[in-house]
C-alpha cells in the first residue's frame, strides 16, 4: 500500500496552485510603458466610476494602482500583480504584490486596486523600505468601491486607504493582510 508525505502533498498544492495564478496573470513581466498605460486605464476607470475615489486621489500624497491583480487557488492559494507608484500625478516607481494564501478557497478572479497614501510618512515608508508587508507599518483601510459613499475626505485619519474595484471572475473578495509590495524596475 502506497504511502503519502502529507508535507510533500502540500507542496505540490502550493506550487500547483502558485502556478495557476502566474499562468492566469500571462506571467509575462510588463515594460514600463505597458504599465503605465495601464494604470491609467485603470485609474480613469475607478476615478468615472467613484466621485469619493476623486476627492481621496486629489487629497492624497500618492496613489499606487495595480490594474490587474490575479488571485487564484485551490485550497492552497496564490495573488499578484505589478503597479505603478504616482505622485502628483507622474510616475514616481514601479511595484509588485505577491501574496500566498491557504484555507478554504477555489476559483479565479482578477481585480484592480488602488492605494491612497494619505500621509507623507506612509509615502516614505513604501519608498525607503525593503518591501512593504501589509499588516505591518502605516495603517491602511481597505474601502469597497460600493460603500465608499460614507467616506469622508474632509477628515481623513489613516495613513493609506485601499480600494478593490473592476473584480472579474469567481472567488470571494480580497485580502491584503500578508500580501507583500515590493519596488521592481521593469524594462
Amino acid at each position: 500500500m502506497p504511502t503519502f508525505d502529507i508535507q510533500q502533498l502540500d507542496r505540490r498544492l502550493v506550487m500547483l496552485s502558485l502556478g495557476a495564478a502566474l499562468a492566469a496573470s500571462g506571467a509575462e513581466a510588463a515594460t514600463r510603458a505597458q504599465l503605465d498605460a495601464s494604470a491609467d486605464q485603470a485609474l480613469a476607470q475607478l476615478y468615472g466610476e467613484s466621485r469619493k475615489a476623486r476627492e481621496l486621489g486629489r487629497r492624497s500624497r500618492a496613489v499606487l494602482i495595480f490594474p490587474s491583480l490575479i488571485k487564484a487557488g485551490f485550497i492552497v492559494g496564490g495573488q499578484g500583480g505589478e503597479g505603478v507608484l504616482r505622485v502628483h500625478g507622474r510616475t514616481d516607481g514601479y511595484y509588485s504584490l505577491g501574496a500566498a494564501s491557504f484555507g478554504l478557497q477555489a476559483g479565479a478572479q482578477k481585480t484592480s486596486l488602488a492605494l491612497f497614501f494619505v500621509t507623507q510618512s506612509s509615502l516614505d515608508y513604501l519608498r525607503k523600505s525593503n518591501g512593504w508587508s501589509l499588516g505591518a507599518g502605516p495603517s491602511i483601510t481597505v474601502i469597497d468601491q460600493g460603500a465608499s459613499v460614507g467616506l469622508s475626505t474632509t477628515s481623513l485619519t489613516q495613513d493609506v486607504y485601499a480600494m478593490v474595484f473592476g473584480r472579474k471572475g469567481l472567488m470571494g473578495g480580497i485580502s491584503l493582510n500578508g500580501s507583500k509590495i515590493t519596488h521592481i524596475n521593469p524594462s
